[in-house]
Parts: C-alpha cells; structure tokens; sequence
C-alpha cells in the first residue's frame, strides 16, 4: 500500500510540471528575481557567466529512487550582448536535497568558463567530481572565498521563500533532456545545436532569452 501511495505521490508532483511552457515560465519568474538589484548576487558574476542554468521548484523526493531530481533550462552566450534559445536539462541525485529540507527550491547555475560551456555542451557529468563547483556568494559574503571562484567552473544558488543562497551541487549529476527539447522544439533537438545558437527560441522561451539579452545590454 505504502509502495503505491508513493507512486501516487510522485507522479503528481513530477505531472504537474509535464508541460516544458510552464516550466519556462517559473525559469523565467525564477530568473528575473535572480537577475534583480535585490537578489544579493554580486552582478560582476553574472556579467562574466559564459551559460546560466535554471532549475525551477526542484524538490526533494525520498520516494523516487531516495533521491532527488529536477528539470530545468540552459542558455549560452551568442555574443557579447544575446543569448541562445534555452535547452532542457535535468539534474539527479547527489546529497544537495538534504539542504533543501524537501521544499520545492529554485536552483540557477552559472557557468563561468568555456572548460564549464564544454561540460554543459556534452553528454552526462558529475558536478563536483568532472566540474568544478562552488556555492555561489551572496550579499555580505559576496567577496569571499575569491580563489575558490575564481578556479571554479560552475558557481550554484538556491532559492527558497524568496531568498537566494549558496548552494552545494556536489554529487548530484546534469545531463541533456531529450525528451523535453522534442516537446518544445517540436522535433529532436541536441543540446550543442541549441546553446550554440542553431535554434530560435520557441514562442514560450522568448521571455526568458529576452531577460537574458537585457541583462547582458546592461552590460556587467
């Protein structure tokens, strides 16, 4: 009975984000907090992001494989001043949940290298073991822990309640999501071709591209 219940459990909470629109549209109300003067992200950061990624509501869920799992969007720079149409990736595993304390938390990512962009550009990897990873400062600590930034590959947030934070990744794994990528497109699309610009952003992405070249216009 507790066996079916769980079942039960997760294919609503995973069913209620089926549709990769919806799920853009809390990327991009996720993204536009993120991006705000009052988020307490050090803009020099994001400035210099070659990609960002963007997870929204990610949950803790101890009855799917007692793990975690999360599905999300990247995007990488065109140009100095435009960004790719977004690709579908997802996140599993790794220890991070145990942070989140099994609340539906928005996680963004920023890549801050091309050693990063390859990584995000390929196939599965682990962060924290092939990339490098950092919590990424806020606020007050905004100036700390420079040289660990500075060599890091990936620097990852959360945010929860409306706060953002640092946050671990370490352990948990990214990869393509093919199957989201063909609901959106609306045919099989890689990865590498969407963030290497090959892709116009589909009607429901443009929201969040736009976020992204404005940001970028501003410049750093």
């Amino acid at each position: 009975m507790k066996g079916l219940l769980g079942i039960f459990i997760c294919g609503a909470v995973f069913g209620q984000e089926a549709n990769p629109d919806m799920r853009l549209e809390h990327a991009t109300e996720a993204l536009r907090v993120f991006l705000s003067p009052d988020s307490g992200v050090p803009k020099s950061l994001i400035g210099k992001a070659q990609c960002v990624v963007v997870a929204p509501g990610v949950m803790k869920a101890a009855f799917l494989f007692g793990g975690k799992y999360g599905r999300g969007f990247a995007s990488c720079r065109k140009t100095a001043t435009t960004w790719s149409a977004p690709a579908a990736i997802a996140i599993e595993g790794g220890s991070f949940g145990l942070q989140l304390g099994g609340s539906a938390t928005d996680l963004i990512m920023l890549v801050m290298n091309e050693r990063g962009m390859t990584r995000l550009l390929g196939d599965k990897f682990t962060l924290g073991g092939e990339a490098t990873i950092a919590a990424g400062p806020v606020g007050a600590n905004a100036s700390a822990n420079t040289d660990v930034l500075m060599m890091a590959e990936m620097i990852s947030y959360s945010r929860s309640k409306g706060l953002f934070a640092g946050l671990s990744l370490e352990g948990a794994t990214l990869r393509p999501d093919g199957g989201e990528n063909k609901k959106l497109y609306g045919r099989e699309m890689g990865n590498r071709d969407i963030l290497m610009g090959k892709a116009v952003a589909p009607k429901g992405a443009r929201g969040f591209v736009a976020l992204l070249n404005k940001r970028a216009r501003k410049g750093k």
